[in-house]
């Protein structure tokens, strides 16, 4: 085997040969010497000793600038970029030096990334307002998005070697981040593998049992396109048409999704491809030439009309352009094609970064526009994280509709969006104040959802103020922030007018309040802040007597407690029984450190000592779920804010844990026994349930049992099913 160093320095050579014949295309000799020249000063500590640790840094920094180059497609300015952070983070180099010598743009990114690097690299960034700078932060310069998203696909491709909670902690954020990043920005193959390496990483057995019927089916699959293509090519061969035509494969974790959603065996889905026919035309002829094709295509295969998504009138905001159809194909079996030209493959690909090739660097006003509707969502300083980080989830995902103002301006909603949301996607003041709207002619409520084509007139009203149920049905980042703030500031002065009716209160009762009596009566009323229980007042839901009697209370036992400690003397104070109780040794750290924190055993995979597992942090409490439970995407891609690290401290497990296990077998004479018999010998291996079905010939069902960890589960499993007539034996959940 080679030595760790030998395999890094033959990376480094490899990357080094082509980043610095990408550099060499564009820039001059002298330019990329003196890049060269920086980047290998970088490698040595103070003393001139060569830094084992500063290499292996740099061949990352170099894979994730061969990513941004070969599969998001950014020039040289990025590219230096890239390689200049470390000599500036080491202070090799300066910012003052790289705009004189690099430029303006070169600059202006490594100040992104450097904002980026402060707070990403701190381990509570998900879990705190770091997370929303960082966020802002990459909002700056959508080059720093592609260079951070470029960062994590190789930290994923590289976390095969390392540690499972290292595998975890970057497949949450694939899920909740950099994924649905790649998603808005157009690089579905980078979100494609983010998904697939945060499956395989999370749920090695689902990934692994996919790819292998994947495999399996492969040789009919292929065998099925090329039935589908030939009379097309006959076709597309007649016409004067230059054009590509092949299958694609859809993603393991696409895959995986279908069969979670639709409770379906594998051998039962059958869009497990797509066609997809790529054009070489002129950019004036695009469109005809993709309808000439979609004419073909439907003239030899009945479309479904209800399936078609035409994306060339008018495209995603994120760039993308093609026609996609669904027909039926030999053996009545629905097929997709993809129809599109060579430009918009590069832009489907590539995503919005491609769009700099044809239109400049500034040409994209909708991500412009995405960008500002992020950074107001997320500079809201009223909102809390969760509320923030919601919105700017929502903003990832969405589907697209297209509306129209009356005078013809065309506005893109996401798909759900009501009337109000288009009110305040005009102006925030018109959507504040809409008390109706217009639809095609008709006059509609406020929460009527729109549809594509729709035409919308906008109703307001002076005396409209929002109120708390419009959160309820708008789903548009910009609607939602501005009506939390609107309903703050109301909220505020409610909160003061409360305030001051509670100060005269107790003035007019001759008490003299006392902060820190008024704080723990909070606390002990379970108000998180002194805000809510202000507006509790504000709207009646306390009585102002009532907690001025209650303040009273705990003002008099505060007296007598200190009046009791000022009594008794320290060689009096004994210890009472029972105020000292000894902990036993906790089988769980969560977090890396903290021991004797209350959690739950998550009832959705019932985990077991020895499993790899994870922390949520719900409402009630912290859960531990298993992370290939069936919740464990949606908890990372929805909520990864609140997943915290969990593992199993010791060896063996000293606790019993509930499994249940799924046995399919011959329904023979005396098999149950055999099974019973088999459990009641395991030492540690307690019966807690069993259920078992029987029909035409094959029995089914489920034994609960309680054991101690996941070695105990495996040796029963094997004995389970080497008894004669079991044909299958698995772990449910």
């Amino acid at each position: 085997m080679e030595e760790p160093l030998l395999i890094e320095r033959k990376d480094f050579i490899q990357l080094y040969r082509k980043l610095y014949g990408f550099l060499r295309r564009e820039w001059t000799l002298e330019k990329t010497c003196l890049l060269k020249s920086i980047v290998s000063d970088s490698l040595r500590t103070q003393e001139g000793v060569f830094d084992k640790a500063a290499l292996r840094d740099l061949i990352h920094r170099m894979k994730t600038a061969a990513i941004t180059i070969d599969e998001i497609g950014l020039k040289q300015h990025t590219i230096c970029a890239v390689l200049l952070f470390q000599p500036i983070q080491k202070e090799v180099y300066s910012l003052r030096e790289t705009k004189k010598f690099f430029g303006n743009e070169v600059e202006g990114i490594l100040r992104g990334l450097l904002k980026v690097n402060e707070f990403s690299d701190k381990k509570t960034a998900v879990e705190s307002e770091n997370y929303i700078r960082l966020l802002l932060s990459m909002a700056e310069d959508i080059r720093v998005v592609f260079i951070m998203i470029a960062r994590h696909l190789a930290l994923m491709r590289e976390a095969r070697n390392g540690q499972q909670a290292e595998r975890l902690e970057l497949s949450v954020m694939s899920a909740y981040l950099y994924a649905p990043l790649a998603h808005r920005l157009g690089l579905y193959s980078i979100k494609s593998e983010l998904e697939d390496l945060s499956l395989k990483y999370t749920d090695r057995d689902m990934y692994d049992y996919i790819a292998t019927k994947l495999n399996e089916t492969k040789r009919e699959r292929e065998k099925y396109i090329e039935e589908f293509i030939h009379p097309v090519k006959e076709r597309l061969d007649k016409t004067d048409l230059k054009y590509d035509i092949k299958g694609r494969t859809k993603s393991i974790y696409s895959i995986n999704n279908k069969l979670k959603k639709q409770k379906i065996p594998f051998e039962d889905i059958y869009d497990l491809f797509a066609i997809r026919v790529i054009l070489d035309a002129p950019l004036d002829e695009e469109k005809a030439q993709c309808w000439q094709v979609y004419s073909i295509i439907t003239d030899m295969y009945q479309p479904n009309p209800k399936r078609l998504k035409d994306w060339l009138a008018i495209p995603k905001s994120n760039g993308y352009e093609s026609l996609h159809i669904t027909v039926m194909g030999p053996g009545s079996r629905w097929v997709e094609v993809q129809i599109r030209t060579r430009r918009m493959d590069e832009i489907a690909e590539r995503g919005l970064a491609a769009h700099w090739k044809y239109k400049g660097i500034k040409g994209e006003s909708t991500l412009d526009e995405w960008l500002s509707s992020l950074r107001e969502s997320l500079e809201n300083k009223d909102a809390d994280i969760q509320e923030k980080l919601g919105d700017f989830k929502l903003d990832l995902y969405d589907e697209e509709i297209f509306v129209f103002t009356p005078k013809g301006d065309l506005f893109k909603l996401p798909k759900g969006a009501t009337v109000l949301d288009f009110a305040f996607a005009i102006h925030s003041k018109l959507g504040a104040s809409c008390v109706s709207g217009r639809v095609n002619g008709k006059n509609v409520p406020i929460k009527y959802v729109l549809k594509s084509g729709d035409q919308v007139a906008i109703n307001t009203s002076s005396h409209q103020s929002p109120n708390q149920d419009w959160l309820s049905f708008v789903v548009t980042s910009k609607a939602r922030t501005k009506i939390r703030q609107l309903l703050k500031e109301e909220a505020a002065k409610q909160v003061d007018i409360a305030k001051e009716t509670f100060s005269r209160r107790m003035k007019n009762r001759k008490i003299d309040m006392d902060d820190s009596i008024l704080m723990q009566l909070i606390k002990k009323l379970k108000y998180k802040t002194v805000t809510d229980f202000y507006a509790d007042i504000a709207v009646d839901k306390l009585d102002i007597n009532w907690v001025i009697d209650r303040y009273l209370e705990l003002e008099n036992k505060e007296s007598e407690q200190r009046d009791f400690a000022a009594n008794v003397s320290a060689e009096n104070f004994v210890v009472r029984p029972g105020s000292v109780v000894e902990q036993a040794q906790d089988e769980l750290v969560i977090d890396e450190h903290l021991t004797g924190i209350d959690y739950k055993l998550a009832k959705c995979c019932n985990p077991i000592f020895g499993d790899d597992i994870f922390g949520f942090v719900s409402s009630q409490g912290i859960k531990i779920h298993r992370t290939n439970c069936p919740n464990a995407h949606d908890l990372f891609s929805r909520f990864g804010y609140r997943v915290i690290k969990a593992r199993w401290s010791g060896k063996t497990g000293s606790s019993n844990y509930a499994t249940i296990l799924r046995i399919i077998g011959n329904d023979q004479i005396n098999i149950v026994s055999n099974l019973m018999s088999i459990i009641s010998k395991e030492d540690g291996v307690q019966l807690r349930s069993i259920s078992i079905d029987s029909n035409d010939g094959l029995f089914q069902g489920n034994i609960t049992v309680m054991l101690a960890n996941t070695s105990m589960l495996e040796q029963l499993m094997k004995k389970l099913k080497s008894v004669k007539g079991v044909k299958s034996v698995t772990r449910l959940n």
